[in-house]
């Protein structure tokens, strides 16, 4: 656990790092860095699943040497490309990005019982709050404050630690309670194992990471609108407190609710933060009840693909996770901006709230109709 958070924060960092990089650095505008950030997030959505897919078939150690590689190099040639070129290298430097957060969840799904997974997923979940709130700042701190190619090479020098403790350690990917076929041996085919229930769930998680990144974008409005935006690091630092009780209560009480349940409350109570959003002490206690249940419905979801999945695809699931909450962020972000264009910024929070919603929706009917079409057979035989 302790490894994983560090290993993390080079992650946080990276896309905020970038961002400034390119506008502070290049003489470029926002829409361009973000053209950077969405290239590096598509790269990283695309190859989570297949850089998991190397690991469930060849073992941790090969895939960590490979990918360890390709992000030091990128991060330490970054400073030296033009705009151009670095638009170019996002996409692949992304795609071979050390998968921190899959990883993470195959391992621990290797190490604990699964009587016990909840627990500890929700305290993976903690972690994550808590890289988020340190990763970030260190990279504003150190792309603001230092040369791009010291803060740059920063970056670049975490991901090659990380890298090198992942391979000295080689943490397990199959634990003692799972069936233990060859790395090399047959692995099922992907319509065998990629359930109608499976799909459901990673629609969820894309749902929520969509709510997530639509309340950050609609918080932010609003105390621009009342001329609050000096008190944002604290009304975030409150959110990610709130997920992490809400993280511990989680794992600590003996039942608690389904992913599903939990993603409902994540979407309903932020539909009326709007009413409450200035002054900012009151939008920040109204984001509290809604941020109870970040991490909850988070390790909800990791628990859920842990089941589903077989041991011996479990990383390239966990990758299809990944790319899912990148695609609750990659399209998140804008809808809610258009909606808080187009109308004022208590609006965004309805907008992250149905968006959530919808593609919760979705995975539901697409549950049910899959439980229908297997049913079929049975009831005609």
């Amino acid at each position: 656990m302790t490894l994983m958070f560090f290993a993390r924060l080079p992650m946080t960092a990276m896309g905020v790092t970038l961002t400034l990089y390119v506008v502070q650095n290049l003489g470029r505008g926002y829409g361009e860095a973000g053209l950077v950030g969405t290239a590096t997030m598509l790269g990283s959505a695309l190859g989570s699943p297949l850089v998991g897919r190397m690991i469930d078939k060849y073992g941790l150690r090969p895939v960590v040497a490979v990918c360890g590689v390709a992000s030091t190099t990128f991060w330490i040639s970054a400073p030296h490309l033009s705009y151009l070129w670095l638009l170019l290298v996002a996409l692949p430097g992304g795609l071979l990005a050390i998968p921190s957060g899959s990883i993470a969840r195959q391992v621990l799904a290797a190490l604990v019982p699964e009587s016990q997974r909840r627990a500890a997923y929700s305290l993976d979940s903690v972690s994550v709050e808590a890289s988020f709130m340190i990763g970030p700042s260190v990279g504003i701190l150190a792309i603001t404050q230092l040369p791009a190619s010291t803060a740059f090479t920063g970056v670049g020098v975490c991901f090659g630690l990380t890298a090198v403790l992942l391979y000295l350690t080689n943490l397990p990917i199959r634990g003692e309670d799972d069936s233990r076929p060859k790395i090399a041996g047959p692995r099922p085919a992907l319509r065998t194992w990629l359930s109608g229930r499976l799909i459901a769930t990673l629609l969820v998680a894309a749902g929520a990471l969509f709510t997530l990144v639509g309340t950050e974008v609609a918080a932010l409005a609003s105390l621009r609108a009342t001329g609050d935006v000096g008190w944002t690091g604290l009304v975030i630092t409150v959110m990610c407190v709130a997920s992490v009780i809400g993280g511990i209560v989680h794992g600590a009480v003996a039942k608690s609710l389904t992913q599903t349940k939990l993603m409902l409350l994540l979407t309903l109570l932020v539909l009326p933060v709007g009413l409450f959003d200035q002054p900012w002490w009151l939008l920040m206690i109204a984001l509290f009840p809604t941020n109870l249940v970040c991490a909850p419905t988070l390790a909800a979801t990791t628990e859920s693909v842990s089941k589903l999945a077989p041991a011996t695809v479990r990383g390239e699931a966990m990758g299809l996770q990944d790319s899912a909450t990148r695609l609750g962020l990659a399209v998140g972000s804008p809808v809610v901006g258009f909606a808080i264009d187009h109308s004022s910024p208590g609006w965004g929070f309805v907008a992250a709230g149905l968006g959530g919603l919808v593609l919760a929706g979705l995975g539901l009917i697409w549950k049910r109709r899959s439980a229908t079409a297997g049913r079929v057979p049975a009831l005609t035989s």
